[in-house]
């Protein structure tokens, strides 16, 4: 029964998030337009938050909807927790809307984080351990920043890595040879 009490806060946690309860992001996504559904850019007045205002564009990776995630639903397994999992899209519309609100940084971190959608957890961590100081040579780090930007398509999170191997190597914290 511990497990079924878990699953239910952790559940019930996520759909606060989603309804607007938590730090106002949205915890899925659509993948595609960047646009909203009439052609232009969200606003923070008439879209935030997006599981309220703009419900519709609130989907999973699969197409599902904030109303198929319910609590029966992810114990019977009919929702995975890859598809609770935040997407590029939605990302995308919380970077508009941070541009509404005059806050580009804002913006460009979750399009940053959108491009790291696409990288497995696995590798997002492999790719963070890599990046400690002295762990990395430059030529590693390199190729870290070819392998996000080539297999990837994560250009503006390859540049980080590549600014950050220009870094430590000015700082002479990388690994040696």
């Amino acid at each position: 029964m511990a497990q079924q009490d878990l699953i239910a806060a952790i559940v019930k946690e996520v759909l606060a998030e989603l309804n607007g309860n938590g730090n106002g992001h949205a915890a899925v996504g659509v993948s595609s337009p960047a646009l909203s559904t009439n052609g232009h850019k969200l606003n923070y007045k008439t879209d935030y938050p997006l599981s309220q205002k703009r419900r519709e564009l609130v989907k999973t990776a699969t197409g599902k909807t904030l109303d198929d995630i319910t609590l029966p639903a992810v114990v019977s397994g009919a929702v995975k927790a890859e598809e609770i999992r935040i997407t590029p899209q939605t990302l995308e519309y919380q970077a508009q809307i941070a541009e509404s609100i005059s806050r580009p940084q804002l913006a460009a971190n979750m399009r940053r984080a959108g491009e790291m959608t696409r990288v497995p957890d696995e590798r997002v961590l492999a790719i963070y351990n890599s990046l400690r100081p002295n762990r990395s040579t430059k030529a590693e780090l390199l190729a870290i920043a070819d392998e996000l930007e080539n297999q990837y398509s994560a250009k503006v999170c390859a540049n980080f890595v590549r600014e950050a191997a220009g870094v430590y190597e000015a700082r002479g914290v990388l690994k040696v040879d």
